[in-house]
């Protein structure tokens, strides 16, 4: 990479990374423990409880990080994507 080219940096690419990142972080830490990852996170989206998230390798920590609605957003967004296909 050269000092002398611009690149240009989309925040809500990185949000959206950062995002599905740690959905996946969190939904491998809770299958770990034995629980059912799907019940898990829509108890923890639907009622912002974060007991319905394990603090195995500092899922909650992570989740709690990220605004629910941020959350729902890229899981629709993701969704649309793939039916629309």
């Amino acid at each position: 990479m050269s000092s002398e080219t611009t690149h240009l940096f989309d925040i809500n690419e990185l949000n959206e990374a950062l995002i599905e990142s740690t959905i996946k972080d969190v939904y491998d830490a809770l299958e770990e423990r034995g629980y059912n990852p799907i019940n898990q996170l829509v108890g923890y989206i639907m009622s912002g409880d974060p007991g319905y998230i394990s603090s195995h390798r500092e899922a909650r920590s992570k989740i709690t990080k990220i605004d629910r609605t941020k959350i729902i957003e890229c899981l629709v967004r993701n969704y649309m994507k793939d039916i629309n296909k």
